[in-house]
């Protein structure tokens, strides 16, 4: 067993080959996952898949390339009324000069988020929130967000500690049900890969994380289930307004 195994069996979801920055984000993505169960491990890499648009970077939201842009971008997008669901710009500098858009492979946005994710991952992203576009800072924000709780009431343990895991209801952990039998599909091809790199932690002996005080702010889901959450449903129409 071996990594070019791992990247053989994971190559066809990528279009038959890999680019150096989707290597180079697959390598922080399973070492920051290492110590997680295999299914945790599986479904953590098809989540990142997902939300980067297959590029495996932590991205800016509107796609952009710089800071700068994505503020533009997004404030032109909320002049031209293309952000209903907005109610308060976010993404405008305060008075710190800092600006709280989306940013990392799960969107982080709000001040009061960035907050959270630092005091879960030890790392200071209010006083520099651009380190949530570092990979491996990115990636440890989805990995502990997952496992802890932070994105919504739902923890990776309550769909994945089992001897089968439900990596359709996982999705719930960052968005509701969108897109869940796709990811889904992703994470069964993941875990395949993983079992041929050879080093994957056990399925089901890892202690349950407890869950944080304070969830991230995106709406609580009660059921039935909205197929969106407010936030992932906003970047979802900035990708299709910004991503052609």
């Amino acid at each position: 067993m071996s990594i070019s195994a791992f990247y053989d069996a994971v190559r066809p979801q990528f279009g038959g080959k890999l680019n150096q920055g989707q290597v180079d984000g697959l390598a922080v993505l399973l070492d920051a996952t290492a110590k997680q169960p295999l299914f945790y491990r599986a479904y953590l890499l098809a989540t990142a898949q997902w939300e980067t648009a297959h590029t495996m970077q932590p991205l800016r939201e509107t796609l952009a390339s710089t800071d700068a842009s994505a503020v533009a971008r997004l404030e032109n997008a909320w002049r031209k009324g293309q952000l209903k669901a907005v109610k308060t710009p976010y993404w405008r500098v305060d008075a710190d000069g800092k600006s709280w858009f989306g940013r990392g492979y799960v969107q982080l946005t709000h001040k009061t988020n960035y907050a959270k994710a630092s005091a879960l991952t030890g790392v200071d992203l209010v006083a520099d929130p651009s380190k949530a576009m570092v990979p491996a800072i990115a990636a440890k924000i989805l990995v502990d967000g997952s496992v802890n709780g932070m994105f919504t009431k739902y923890r990776l343990a309550d769909f994945l500690d089992g001897k089968t895991p439900d990596y359709v209801g996982a999705r719930r952990v960052i968005n509701g049900t969108n897109k869940a039998a796709e990811i889904a599909k992703l994470a069964r091809t993941y875990e395949a890969a993983l079992r041929k790199l050879g080093d994957a932690a056990p399925v089901i002996d890892a202690e349950p994380a407890p869950k944080p005080s304070l969830p991230i702010d995106t709406p609580a889901v009660t059921e039935p289930e909205a197929d969106t959450g407010l936030l992932s449903a906003i970047f979802r129409l900035i990708t299709r307004i910004f991503g052609k």
